[in-house]
């Protein structure tokens, strides 16, 4: 099976971030990524504008207007308010209208995404967001651990995928953790879970090009969205040649 890959532009962001100006150009660096052959772009706009910023948002929407047969995903904390500069999330994807919008159970103090969704907290608060959302014809993902009752539960708040949180079996790929086998056998027992539900499935998070062989034969994998260890990568080798190494795992060709 081929899985799409979309490319997260965070890191690129990032280090333009450390100095004035535009350079690196996130624009152009996504264009690269589209022109080697990425399925698409994918942001996370935080509230303290670490690295992505509202302004982000509008070039690269215009950029993949150039490209219509490529997806631009926008992640975030949908309960994410107004903060400085920053319009508060919800305001952004209505002004963008992207093609999939990933919610993410995030908060301005974490590093990183770090656990998905509990909807057993959070489910009547995300419905009308997810309604709201589907109404402007955005496709619908949330951020989950291979729970499967969590899993159940996002197809019954309305979501169109789940994207599998993959930072735990990153970790035990990385140290070799005897308990590697068990843990992926978990995620390949929610991605047949979610199937049998009718959700699409993505995955992400700490993906990189020596643990993503193994989980793109995770049964029904549509996507996965891939930004830091790529980014690295792209340091080394040219990020049309990191692009391009991570599609040859994607399309089956390693």
């Amino acid at each position: 099976m081929t899985v799409a890959l979309s490319v997260n532009l965070n890191k690129v962001a990032l280090i333009r971030n450390s100095r004035e100006g535009n350079f690196p150009n996130v624009r152009r660096f996504g264009e690269l990524c589209l022109e080697a052959g990425a399925a698409g772009l994918t942001v996370h706009p935080r509230p303290d504008q670490r690295h992505i910023r509202p302004h982000d948002l509008n070039d690269l929407s215009e950029l993949l207007e150039q490209y219509p047969d490529r997806e631009f995903n926008i992640e975030g904390n949908p309960f994410a308010g107004v903060m400085g500069s920053y319009p508060g999330f919800m305001e952004l994807v209505r002004a963008i209208k992207p093609h999939q919008c990933t919610l993410v159970p995030d908060t301005t103090s974490q590093l990183t995404s770090d656990h998905g969704f509990d909807l057993r907290k959070d489910g009547e608060r995300l419905k009308p967001i997810i309604d709201e959302l589907k109404s402007l014809g955005i496709r619908i993902s949330l951020f989950m651990d291979p729970d499967l009752e969590q899993i159940t539960l996002a197809q019954q708040v309305g979501a169109d995928r789940i994207e599998l949180y993959t930072g735990p079996y990153a970790e035990a790929h990385l140290n070799s953790d005897p308990r590697l086998d068990e843990l992926f056998e978990s995620y390949w027992a929610a991605a047949e879970h979610a199937t049998q539900l009718g959700l699409g499935i993505n995955a992400g998070h700490d993906l990189n090009l020596a643990n993503l062989p193994q989980f793109c034969t995770v049964p029904g994998l549509q996507e996965v969205s891939i930004g830091h260890a790529l980014t690295v990568d792209a340091l080394k080798m040219g990020m049309a040649a990191a692009v391009t190494a991570y599609l040859n795992i994607c399309h089956g060709k390693v």
